[in-house]
């Protein structure tokens, strides 16, 4: 997974990158919150973020609260890393909107396990996404007629919404999902074919072409 770094403190930085990279992650360096902010902005930004607090130009809690006011379907998963550990701040952090909240000096394992956690968080989210957008395009495939249809009451023909007229069957079919096939009802057929209504051939003219 690809995953941002945004760690002023040189050793802290390099340590989370080996163990990132010893993890088979793909790693995106930061050494500044405006620099991070800069990075999660582009459509290709990473889908994870590990993020210090006190940093310079911009603190991790801004980055977190502009990322969280972005509209999208996709947000990044952030896990805030910072020497901030008084129940306040852990507060301040997740109110945030950070996912995550580790205390410095970290323990290489747990944050190897809390980085899986994000992870699998990201694949449920990621798939969730899919789903959403292959709905989104079914309902857009989905034509419904809806509101007033004006009706010639003399020949039936439908007006469109630049003024044209359509035969019944051209504007629903162009309008809605259904397709037609033609018969005949009884009474046509005893108007306009007497003969074949009368000898019971009828049912053979009302099939489906």
């Amino acid at each position: 997974m690809k995953l941002l770094i945004a760690e002023d403190e040189g050793t802290t930085r390099a340590l989370l990158v080996r163990v990132l990279k010893n993890a088979g992650h793909e790693v995106v360096e930061t050494v500044n919150g405006a620099q991070a902010w800069e990075k999660l902005r582009k459509p290709d930004a990473p889908g994870m973020v590990i993020l210090d607090w006190m940093m310079p130009e911009m603190d991790g809690l801004e980055v977190i609260r502009r990322v969280r006011a972005r509209q999208t379907d996709r947000p990044p998963y952030i896990i805030m890393l910072t020497a901030r550990g008084e129940q306040a701040d852990i507060i301040a952090g997740l109110e945030a909107g950070a996912n995550d909240y580790l205390i410095k000096p970290f323990n290489a394992g747990e944050f190897r396990a809390r980085v899986d956690v994000g992870c699998r968080m990201i694949e449920m989210q990621n798939a969730l996404a899919d789903k959403v957008e292959e709905l989104r395009a079914a309902i857009e495939q989905i034509r419904t007629l809806r509101g007033i249809v004006p009706i010639c009451g003399h020949c039936k023909k439908i007006r469109d919404d630049e003024g044209y007229w359509h035969q019944v069957e051209v504007y629903v079919r162009n309008h809605t999902e259904a397709e037609f096939s033609h018969g005949i009802c009884p009474q046509c057929m005893e108007k306009l074919y007497p003969r074949f209504a009368k000898d019971g051939k009828a049912r053979n003219l009302n099939r489906e072409k």
